[in-house]
């Protein structure tokens, strides 16, 4: 995935659970944006097999990892941003009931996925974005972290990222 490096991010608008939209290619900055399978719900069976898909399980403590440490990223004016095949509507609730500290932007039709070529997987019938997470600056791809072995320390190795490349 390091050939995204020097890319720049695809030129559209990505609905967000804040209300608003955001154009990954024309932001200015420096931001975040992690990009993760699906997230479950009470009462909703999880996707066919998906206890048997390696690295599926995690997207829960990938985001909140992120939303716990968003103070520290806003101090270093970094934006952070989550990213799911999900409609909004189902990630606003993910967001409520989690009580989460960042935005999560819907890529519902994949547009962005299929303008950088991200890497999918199949459960069922369905394609989920594999986990990978993108630093852009200026709406250009500066920093790929992939393949994300441990969704839960995503957060604490990018800030590290973020950190050495600053310095």
């Amino acid at each position: 995935m390091q050939h995204l490096i020097g890319r720049r991010l695809p030129d559209l608008d990505l609905p967000s659970t804040d209300g608003f939209t955001f154009n990954p290619s024309t932001a200015n900055g420096t931001f975040v944006i992690f990009c993760f399978p699906y997230t479950g719900r009470p009462d909703v069976p999880n996707p066919p097999d998906w206890d048997n898909i390696p690295g599926a399980h995690g997207s829960t403590p990938q985001a909140q990892a992120f939303s716990m440490r968003y103070e520290e990223f806003k101090k270093l004016g970094i934006k952070v941003f989550g990213l799911s095949f999900q409609d909004s509507e189902w990630q606003k609730e993910f967001v409520a009931r989690t009580k989460l500290a960042i935005s999560l932007l819907s890529d519902h039709e994949r547009r962005f996925s299929n303008g950088l070529g991200l890497p999918t997987f199949k459960a069922g019938t369905e394609d989920f974005l594999h986990r990978i997470t993108l630093i852009s600056k200026e709406g250009l791809i500066t920093h790929v972290r992939y393949p994300i072995a441990r969704p839960e320390n995503d957060a604490a190795e990018t800030m590290r990222m973020m950190k050495l490349s600053a310095s």
